[in-house]
């Protein structure tokens, strides 16, 4: 009976065998299945670490970039303001009105039209023509009794004074 016994024994042993190489086999698909999957999360995670790099790179560089714009309205901040009050007494000046100059002309005589003439530019004054032309704002406006001054139109022609 010993045989016999160890024959059972044996083709049991050999069907335990096969069974334990079966799930084995399984086991080993599995772990390979496995393995691709964590392949994938270590790429997705080391993506996630280079995002997260670049966006305190991209943050220090708001940081910075802040910064260098307010110091920039610092600076530029006095100088507007400088320009506003330069503006605010122009304009003050404009609105006074304009006192005769006693000591430019002798006995009062009134400025007399010469023979050249200026064709107005978009953006032109009275007083950018004056300048330009290096007479006075009144001779100017003497010369030219019938110009709204305030309404200047590129290529209107104005009379120029004489030259004294």
């Amino acid at each position: 009976m010993l045989p016999v016994g160890g024959i059972i024994v044996g083709v049991i042993a050999l069907l335990l065998g096969g069974y334990a190489a079966i799930t084995l086999s399984k086991v080993n698909k599995t772990l390979t299945e496995h393995e691709t999957k964590i392949a994938k999360i270590d790429a997705v995670e080391s993506t996630a670490n280079q995002a997260a790099d670049a966006a305190q790179k991209a943050d220090k560089k708001y940081t910075e970039l802040r910064g260098q714009t307010q110091a920039g309205f610092d600076q530029i901040g006095p100088i507007i303001g400088n320009l506003q009050a330069s503006v605010t007494k122009l304009e003050e000046a404009a609105k006074k009105p304009v006192v005769a100059d006693k000591g430019g002309k002798k006995g009062g005589e009134k400025a007399v039209a010469g023979p050249g003439e200026y064709i107005v530019k978009s953006g032109d004054t009275g007083m950018k023509i004056a300048a330009a032309n290096k007479v006075s704002v009144k001779d100017l406006v003497d010369v030219n009794p019938g110009v709204n001054w305030n309404k200047l139109g590129a290529g209107q022609k104005i009379k120029l004074p004489a030259k004294k």
